[in-house]
């Protein structure tokens, strides 16, 4: 596809003179005389120019303020500029408003061939940004959040409404592998900084001394080995998300100085003495109870607050087991595009085994689970025999009956099944004793009704509450 240059230049002679040399040259070339006509050709985008040359005073107006108004929105373009009384003013504008050169007239050709070849060669690589932007906006919509549960579609409503407001921080919360990292990056690529990078750390995965530079950056010679400087990811993120899994990995001297980030939007490196401004938010993941970890004082209250001004707890997949029949299918169709496979049908036993396991490592697990059964497939039907769920069976306990006659259930003890496993198990047969009227199962287990629905709802069982 031919790359399109617009001359705007109101000499007649001088523009066609431009035109017929960069035609000659490869270029579509579009000749406007006044801004009116360049205006609406950037409006409608026909052409869509890679390069603008300009001459910087027209009939209608100056051409500063048409590229003011270009670079609102609209695909990256290079504005060159042509002017044979331009002043000082006009060029220090014409660079703070990002044209790429500014050249008075009379210009050599030679080097305005230079400059025209830069200038396509900056376009192309900003709209390469634009366009891997895009994608990765599009990989992460709200609805990649999947699940026809209602407590997915209340997270997804809830994705929805954060990604609309320009909040600082954020917190979310739950267990390992329920989607946090997902949720990070639909909140940043669905809201109003996506345009900005997004920076991600894992505070559990570096030491605490390593953690403090990698934040917040450092200064030559601010410690042994430190000789050049070095930028933190506070800065990286400047302009769009950080987003900080396992934050209550965090030292209680680190909280503090994030909480000051936070509040007072600016930094300073290790071993520098000047504050730099950063502008960003900021989005908080754990999989502790943070409440209860400051009540221990292992988390600070202020800095924990300060987060929790918007919180999102993300559900266990036990708690929306209606969700796998939606995420299988999914999962199978991503690693049959990556490994070349075929897979097509998951027979009835496969989906009575994974509706039956208690997923402890949620959404993660299951989508391990369902890449190595894809990636060990041999036909269309999903291979049962790579399930490998080790609590599975082993919950799968039979009931017994002592001397007196009593009922019960039996359990090994060979550390085979989780105490999670065994109370989930034991909760399900009272359910099915009692044929899950949940007043008459905790009658069953000797507890009371609220404790026992509690459990219900944490297991994700069904009954008749």
């Amino acid at each position: 596809m031919t790359d399109a240059l617009l001359i705007i230049e109101d000499e007649p002679l001088f523009g066609g003179e431009l035109a017929y040399h960069y035609r000659r040259e490869g270029w579509e070339v579009v000749h406007v005389r006044d801004l009116a006509q360049a205006r609406a050709l950037l409006k409608a985008r026909q052409p869509d120019p890679l390069v603008v040359l300009s001459d910087m005073s027209l009939p209608d107006g100056n051409a500063l303020d048409l590229l003011q108004s270009a670079r609102e929105g609209g695909p990256a373009a290079e504005w060159v500029f042509l002017t044979g009384y331009g002043g000082v003013a006009d060029s220090v504008r014409a660079l703070r408003l990002g044209a790429y050169d500014f050249l008075e007239k009379p210009c050599d050709l030679t080097r305005l061939d230079l400059v025209v070849a830069g200038a396509a060669r900056s376009a192309r690589a900003q709209r390469r940004l634009q366009d891997e932007a895009a994608e990765r906006n599009r990989r992460f919509p709200v609805d990649a959040f999947v699940g026809s549960s209602e407590a997915a579609q209340r997270v997804r409503d809830m994705l929805g409404r954060l990604a609309q407001v320009p909040f600082s921080a954020l917190l979310l919360s739950g267990e390992t592998g329920t989607g946090k990292g997902l949720a990070a990056r639909i909140l940043h690529h669905s809201g109003a900084r996506r345009a900005g990078p997004l920076v991600e750390i894992n505070c559990a995965a570096l030491p605490r001394e390593l953690l403090e530079s990698e934040l917040f950056g450092v200064e030559p010679g601010a410690f042994t080995g430190a000789k050049g400087r070095r930028r933190g990811l506070f800065e990286q993120a400047h302009g769009g998300t950080l987003f900080l899994d396992e934050i209550g990995e965090l030292s209680l001297d680190l909280q503090a100085k994030l909480l000051k980030v936070i509040e007072d939007r600016c930094l300073r490196r290790l071993g520098g003495s000047g504050e730099i401004q950063v502008d960003l938010q900021i989005v908080a993941a754990s999989n502790r109870n943070l409440s209860e970890q400051v009540r221990e004082g292992k988390f600070r209250a202020d800095l924990f607050h300060r987060l929790g001004v918007f919180t999102l707890e993300l559900p266990p997949l036990r708690s929306r087991m209606e969700d796998v029949a939606d995420l299988v299918p999914l999962f199978v169709a991503e690693f049959n595009a990556k490994a070349a496979k075929s897979v097509r049908t998951v027979p009835e036993t496969v989906w009575e085994r994974l509706r039956a396991y208690p997923w402890p490592g949620n959404v993660r697990e299951l989508r391990n689970v369902v890449e190595r059964c894809v990636l060990l497939a041999d036909s269309e039907l999903f291979p049962a025999r790579w399930l490998q769920l080790e609590a599975e069976p082993a919950v799968a306990a039979a009931t017994s009956a002592d001397r007196s006659g009593r009922e019960g259930l039996w359990l090994p003890l060979d550390g085979s099944v989780t105490l999670d496993d065994m109370d989930r198990f034991i909760i399900k047969s009272a359910l099915g004793r009692a044929h899950d009227n949940v007043t008459a199962a905790a009658r069953l287990l000797g507890t009371t009704r609220q404790t026992l629905r509690y459990r219900v709802q944490k297991y994700g069982l069904k009954s008749d509450d």
